[in-house]
């Protein structure tokens, strides 16, 4: 019944008796716009509510379109910290390709761009994945991960064989090194960095390879007991580098980093800092010798630009004369933190009392935070490769995925 274009409700259908149902009879108790009209037969998604639409709740119902028109830019949130950090890849290895042209033959079947492979390699090192065949799992469902890397949607993954395959190439052509160079070259860069203050330290780096396989290198020696994971006594057993080897990665070392510490087999990573905002400008990997810091640290001091006099802060373990003495020989102030442990320190008064080497000594400090970055959030504490070339490029590679994480905060700021 109708009165003045409103409509009152007289009566109802019982939908299941088919007969009809007078007001009365009507539970409207209750005002909810979700109130069904008549007896609750159920809950049915085509019943019409009291107010005329449908019920609240949404449906677990899957409906796979046949064509979807949305890109992976579109999903990506336009304040993502990732933005920043594809604007300043893709500049750096634009300028790459020369270098690139020159690892892939001029006729032949289309590789991998080598682009994609480093924008992969940077993106395990951000988000802490383990392995690169899980990094191909999630690049295959991760849209985020393929609009860094510069997959489309419907895009094929390749196989994780193809890093082994394209990694010597881009280790005989030095590309890790190049792509840092690259990224500290770029403009918005290149104002950060100083070119006076400097800090180095190294850090020890696990091995992949098991204490089992540290064997004689004569031969001699019982061999681990049958089984997967085979005992092996080592009571009483003398062993050293000069007499054994590891038979998985020969390049390991046994090192023990401090007393007290087990012997481990690794290698030692070595980071030179500039001091005004704490990046990385040059790294090396070397064998685990007692003597493997400080030589890394005059060969990455020999290989600055420039022949001005800089400074160059270390902890207590750089304070030896002989060191000391090479870095005055390259015109290098060393503010070396003093060692004075039942010794004599070979830093004298005529370097401690300038006030710039309390700031270096407190500011050397930062390089730690270096080490914990690509060991705690890169993964990088003990590492999934062999051979001292192959760990050091992707030590190289780490640590340029630690300046990029920096250059977040620092580029816009500066911009």
């Amino acid at each position: 019944m109708v009165i003045d274009g409103a409509v009152t409700l007289m009566g109802s259908f019982n939908w299941t008796t088919g007969a009809a149902q007078n007001s009365e009879d009507l539970n409207l108790a209750g005002c909810g716009k979700s109130r069904p009209i008549g007896r609750d037969i159920g809950y049915n998604p085509r019943r019409v509510t009291r107010c005329g639409g449908r019920p609240m709740r949404g449906w677990d119902t899957r409906s796979d379109a046949l064509f979807s028109y949305v890109s992976c830019e579109a999903r990506v949130p336009k304040d993502y910290p990732l933005r920043p950090i594809r604007r300043i890849v893709d500049e750096a290895l634009a300028a790459l390709s020369p270098e690139f042209e020159k690892l892939y033959a001029r006729f032949g079947r289309p590789s991998i761009p080598p682009e994609r492979l480093l924008r992969a390699l940077l993106l395990q090192a951000f988000y802490s994945v383990r392995s690169e065949k899980q990094l191909m799992e999630q690049l295959d469902y991760n849209l985020l991960f393929r609009w860094f890397v510069g997959l489309s949607l419907d895009a094929e993954v390749w196989d994780e064989t193809v890093f082994t395959k394209n990694r010597d190439r881009l280790i005989d052509g030095d590309i890790a090194r190049k792509f840092m160079a690259a990224v500290l070259n770029e403009e918005p860069v290149k104002v950060l960095l100083s070119d006076d203050h400097f800090s180095v330290d190294g850090t020890l780096i696990e091995a992949w390879a098991s204490m089992k396989s540290f064997r004689p290198k004569d031969g001699s020696g019982e061999p681990p007991a049958a089984g997967r994971n085979g005992e092996r006594d080592f009571h009483g057993e003398r062993r050293s580098n000069e007499t054994h080897a590891s038979t998985t990665d020969p390049d390991a070392r046994l090192y023990r980093k401090g007393p007290g510490q087990p012997a481990k087999l690794a290698y030692l990573g070595h980071v030179l800092m500039e001091n005004r905002h704490a990046l990385v400008v040059d790294t090396r990997l070397t064998l685990a010798t007692g003597t493997a810091e400080r030589e890394a640290a005059l060969e990455m001091v020999a290989d600055r630009p420039g022949n001005h006099r800089i400074t160059l802060g270390a902890d207590k373990a750089y304070d030896v004369a002989e060191f000391v003495a090479d870095l005055r020989a390259h015109n290098v102030t060393p503010h070396v933190s003093q060692n004075t442990t039942n010794r004599r320190s070979a830093i004298d008064g005529r370097t401690t009392r300038h006030p710039g080497y309390a700031v270096s000594v407190r500011v050397r400090k930062r390089i730690e935070e270096v080490f914990g970055w690509t060991k705690a959030a890169a993964g990088f504490r003990k590492t999934r490769h062999r051979g001292l070339a192959r760990v050091g490029w992707m030590f190289t590679v780490t640590a340029t995925a630690y300046n990029l994480v920096r250059l977040t905060k620092l580029v816009p700021a500066k911009a």
